[in-house]
């Protein structure tokens, strides 16, 4: 989804639940296949590296070279760790109940701390014509998107 596109996004509460969820689908399901019948234990590791692969020739021939939006702005998710998470839950208990019980909590708990340091610059609080806002939504305002409404996003005066 959007979460996964733009840094500005990122810093929202649906990028660290529905991006997870979304993302673990396709390696779980192929590291199972695999798993039943090489006891590969590596898969979901490989998977997860060819999405990166094609998310990050996205971002550079659509994003930048397309549109001139910066690679900073429009990053790929990290995931390798999370998949390397999983596979090694799979690869020591050799049963798929405790890796997606385990490895799927794992791969849930681990996204974001292992993406904390990219995004942390993306948080320093700046002043920007007499409000206080983050960088990331300073970049939002500067790199406009489409105008549909659902790109047009407001910044957030707080959470509560």
């Amino acid at each position: 989804g959007d979460w996964d596109f733009w840094a500005d996004w990122k810093d929202r509460r649906l990028w660290v639940t529905v991006y997870p969820i979304v993302m673990i689908t396709f390696p779980a399901a192929v590291q199972a296949v695999l798993w039943e019948r090489l006891r590969l234990p590596w898969v979901a590791t490989v998977c997860v590296l060819g999405i990166l692969f094609g998310e990050w020739v996205n971002r550079y021939f659509n994003f930048w070279m397309g549109t001139y939006f910066p690679i900073n702005f429009v990053f790929p998710t990290a995931a390798v760790h999370m998949a390397i998470f999983l596979d090694v839950v799979l690869m020591l208990s050799g049963s798929f109940l405790l890796t997606a019980v385990i490895g799927g909590l794992g791969w849930g708990l681990l996204m974001y701390p292992g993406n904390w340091p990219i995004i942390a610059p993306l948080h320093v609080p700046v002043e920007y014509h007499g409000m206080l806002m983050s960088i990331a939504d300073i970049q939002g305002y500067l790199y406009v998107r489409t105008g549909t409404p659902e790109y047009i996003r407001m910044v957030e005066k707080g959470t509560l």
